[in-house]
């Protein structure tokens, strides 16, 4: 134990959602069997465990690499992807190790069937985020995305709109925008799409981060879902820090005898949060 005598705890329900779990699993069995495996994207939103796969063989690649590779094996990770890519992998001759989350297929065959009912198509979603991505290429692109109800307010929209959600938006935000254009006086037929690991941390956090002094809120900086769970816990103890690595940690930071709580994305590994924990008890 350090001078400054820190009480630490890890927040056990937060770590890999079970996508990522999946999609991990899968990346390790083959590289133990082949040595390398291509992965279109990064495979989870987090720079440490991204850096620690690539050391075991992992090369990440992105959509216009894959137009020129053949004869290989990719995976997919879990966010999914949309059907041009499908397409070219049969093309190449590429063997698709699909990770796709159950969750985000479930999601893409609802707006499938939606743009096939020639409905018009609203995703509340992060631009040019990877899973929304493969959302609007079920459309051909052309449901509309927006990340703020704000980016609406000068777009002329039929009367009757199909809303749907990125998997890891906030629940709060997502009922919100929902409220918002049915007063609007849109007809709206709303779907609740956020996967339920994720709005149940939103459920449980708020107790777990107002136990502690400080929060140290472990999250690669590329993660949506990191950034919605770190206003949770900050709305809940303004003392929340965001950090993606233990570089990012400070001494100053903290005051003797603090009780500190580390929580983390769904994309975060539970091993850099115990890294953080064992770096925090050394103060």
């Amino acid at each position: 134990m350090g001078a400054l005598n820190l009480q630490v705890s890890i927040d056990r329900d937060s770590g890999f959602c079970f996508g990522v779990v999946y999609a991990i699993d899968m990346a390790e069995e083959i590289l133990e069997e082949d040595g390398y495996l291509y992965c279109l994207g990064d495979i989870v939103h987090n720079d440490e465990e991204v850096d620690r796969l690539k050391a075991k063989g992992l090369r990440i690649i992105e959509h216009e690499a894959l137009k020129n590779l053949s004869n290989e094996k990719v995976l997919i990770r879990a966010h999914g992807e949309a059907p041009e890519t499908y397409k070219t992998a049969l093309e190449n001759n590429i063997t698709l190790i699909d990770a796709s989350c159950p969750v985000v297929l479930k999601l893409q065959n609802r707006i499938k069937t939606s743009f096939d009912r020639k409905e018009k198509i609203l995703i509340f979603g992060k631009h040019g985020h990877a899973e929304v991505i493969g959302l609007q290429g079920q459309t051909n692109n052309e449901a509309l995305v927006f990340q703020d109800i704000a980016e609406l307010d000068n777009v002329e929209l039929p009367h009757n709109i199909t809303l749907y959600s990125q998997t890891t938006k906030s629940m709060e935000k997502f009922y919100n925008v929902k409220d918002e254009l049915i007063a609007r006086g849109y007809e709206l037929n709303a779907n609740d799409t956020i996967c339920r690991q994720v709005s149940n941390r939103d459920k449980d956090l708020p107790e777990f981060a107002r136990r502690f002094n400080k929060i140290v809120f472990v999250s690669g900086v590329k993660s949506s879902n990191g950034k919605v769970l770190f206003e949770v816990c900050r709305k809940h103890n303004p003392q929340t820090y965001f950090v993606s690595s233990i570089s990012e940690l400070k001494p100053d930071m903290f005051s003797a005898g603090d009780t500190i709580g580390i929580a983390g994305a769904t994309s975060t590994p539970m091993w850099l949060m115990e890294e953080v924990k064992a770096a925090l008890e050394k103060y």
